[in-house]
């Protein structure tokens, strides 16, 4: 699985950093950062919590 974000929808509120921390983070500019796009098979379930989760919807997934 993959994932990726909408930068124009993202408002970097960190929901997915708290699901998911190994993946995402927020740089110092305070812009979402995808650390593995690529998501490691041991954080898909959180990867897939923090999609669902995101108030923007600015996350997105594929195989």
């Amino acid at each position: 699985m993959r994932v990726g974000v909408d930068r124009d929808l993202c408002e970097a509120n960190e929901v997915c950093a708290a699901f998911a921390p190994g993946v995402f983070e927020l740089d110092d500019e305070d812009e979402l950062v995808v650390k593995h796009e690529e998501v490691p098979e041991g954080e898909i379930e959180r990867v897939t919590q923090a999609v669902a989760s995101c108030p923007r919807n600015a996350l997105f997934t594929r195989e």
